[in-house]
C-alpha cells in the first residue's frame, strides 16, 4: 500500500516575527529546526522507509525535509525540489507584518486574504521588492503576482499528477516537506475537502501526516505520528 507523509517546514525567520512571507526565501529559527528533528524521529519511530522525497525551492522546506530525513536515518534517499510546491505567493502582502497589516486594513479582510479559497491578497507590482522574476529558480516560468489557495492548488496539480502521484501508484512511499498552504492544497485534492470547509483546514508544523493510499490512490487511513499535537484530518472521501 503507497504511503505518502506530508510535512510542514517549523517555525522561520519571519514566523517568528509576524511578517508575510509567500516565496521569500528566509531560513528555519532554531525552533524550526528541532520541529524538524521532532518530525524526523517520529517518522523513524513508525518505521516509515521512504523511496524518496520532495520539498518546494524554499529554504525552510528543504532544510525541514534534510533535517527530519537526517533524524529519521534516511538523508540518503533522493530528494527533487520543485517551485511549484512553494508557498503561496501574498503578492503586495509579501514582507508586511501581519499585526499591523490588520490594523490597516481590519481583521476581517486580512482572515479574508488569508484563508479564503479564491481571494487572492493585491498583486504585488512589477519591480517592486520580492519581485521574483529575475530568479533562477524560476527560469522559463512567469512567477505569480499574487495567490490564492485555489491558484496555489492549480500550479500544485500538475506536478501531483505529472510526479508524485505515478510515484504512488507505482508503489513507493514518499515524502513532502513544503509549506502550509501548499500542502492544504493536496490534502484538498487528496481528500476531496469542499471549498467552503478549506478555510477551516489547519496543517500543524513539523508534525507528519501519514496517509495510505489505495491502488486508486484514494486515502485509506490517515493519522498525525504526533497525536498531542494533531489537528483535524478531513473524513476519508
Amino acid at each position: 500500500m503507497p504511503t505518502l507523509v506530508l510535512l510542514r517546514h517549523g517555525q522561520s525567520l519571519w514566523n517568528l516575527e509576524g511578517r508575510f512571507t509567500g516565496w521569500v526565501d528566509v531560513d528555519l529559527t532554531a525552533a524550526g529546526e528541532a520541529e524538524a528533528i521532532a518530525g524526523g524521529e517520529l517518522i523513524q519511530a513508525a518505521g516509515i522507509a521512504f523511496d524518496r522525497a520532495y520539498a518546494s525551492v524554499l529554504t525552510r522546506a528543504i532544510r525541514t525535509g534534510c533535517l527530519a530525513l537526517a533524524a529519521a536515518g534516511q538523508l540518503w534517499i533522493p530528494m527533487l525540489k520543485d517551485w511549484r510546491l512553494n508557498e503561496r505567493h501574498y503578492g503586495a502582502l509579501t514582507g508586511l507584518g501581519k499585526a499591523e497589516t490588520a490594523r490597516i486594513h481590519g481583521d476581517a479582510q486580512v482572515r479574508i486574504w488569508r484563508r479564503s479559497y479564491d481571494i487572492a491578497p493585491p498583486p504585488l507590482a512589477p519591480g517592486e521588492p520580492f519581485d521574483f522574476a529575475a530568479d533562477r529558480r524560476y527560469a522559463g516560468t512567469v512567477p505569480p503576482a499574487s495567490e490564492s489557495l485555489k491558484t496555489t492548488l492549480e500550479r500544485v496539480l500538475p506536478y501531483w499528477t505529472g510526479e508524485i502521484a505515478p510515484r504512488l501508484g507505482g508503489g513507493e512511499t514518499l515524502l513532502v516537506a513544503a509549506h502550509g498552504n501548499s500542502l492544504r492544497a493536496i490534502v484538498k485534492h487528496l481528500f476531496a475537502v469542499s471549498d467552503a470547509a478549506i478555510p477551516d483546514l489547519e496543517i500543524p508544523t513539523g508534525n507528519p501526516l501519514a496517509v495510505e493510499l489505495g491502488a486508486d490512490l484514494k486515502p485509506r487511513a490517515a493519522r498525525y505520528l504526533d497525536e498531542a499535537r494533531a489537528q483535524a484530518i478531513p473524513p476519508l472521501p
